[in-house]
């Protein structure tokens, strides 16, 4: 597998070096002469210096034979550029944009750039996985099955002993899994009765998460 990897700071060299481990070729496009030098410095011929916007500079990369582009400048606008010409121009089968402003996320679906990872976004939903009290911690993305997939925490509150069918989830969600504490988890019948401490996997439909957490968070 051959991976370009647009920007190279700290994220980009630690993909490119994860890359390599792996054993996949990897080439860093970088502006900075100095990252450049720092690249080949640590990890060998792996740097091309030079604008990953840049039509000229994609081709002497070889764009045209490889299989993923991967921008992670800290620059939105050239993130979506440098994805959009790979992608549109060169029909390079997968590209992810890294996202520095997580009010660009819509910017880049709508623009055709469907794997755009939100920095901001990851860091606080990892947080709020952290913390036993929040009650709703996004887990994941399905894109081409328009879904989310959530944790639901079942805490001190108007959810406490209401049944699973009860819940006020979105019309078309699924509760997948009951994780309760000290017991197997499983899936739950509609019956089921909910206990403070259980943590419920649902999946529901794109666009609905903010509607949940009117009901989780009143």
């Amino acid at each position: 597998m051959y991976i370009i990897i647009v920007g190279g700071g700290d994220v980009g060299r630690y993909l490119c070096r994860e890359f390599l481990r792996m054993g996949y070729e990897v080439l860093v496009i970088e502006k900075d002469t100095r990252k450049c030098e720092v690249l080949e410095e640590e990890l060998g011929s792996v740097a091309l210096c030079g604008d990953g916007c840049e039509v000229a500079v994609l081709i002497k990369a070889g764009i045209n034979r490889a299989d993923m582009l991967i921008a992670v400048t800290p620059e939105d606008d050239d993130n979506l550029a440098a994805c959009q010409m790979a992608k549109q121009k060169f029909n390079v089968p997968y590209v992810i944009a890294r996202v520095n402003n997580p009010k660009n996320v819509h910017i880049f679906a709508k623009l055709g750039i469907e794997h755009a990872v939100d920095v901001t976004g990851l860091i606080v939903e990892n947080i709020k996985a952290r913390t036993p009290t929040c009650p709703l911690v996004h887990l994941m993305t399905f894109k081409e099955r328009n879904a989310e997939l959530i944790l639901l925490r079942i805490t001190e509150g108007p959810l406490v002993g209401k049944m699973v069918k009860e819940l006020p989830l979105p019309l078309g969600s699924i509760v997948s899994l009951l994780i309760r504490q000290d017991r197997e988890s499983r899936t739950p019948d509609p019956e089921t009765v909910l206990e403070t401490g259980d943590q419920l996997l649902c999946f529901i439909p794109s666009g609905t998460e903010e509607m949940l957490q009117t009901f989780v968070n009143p």
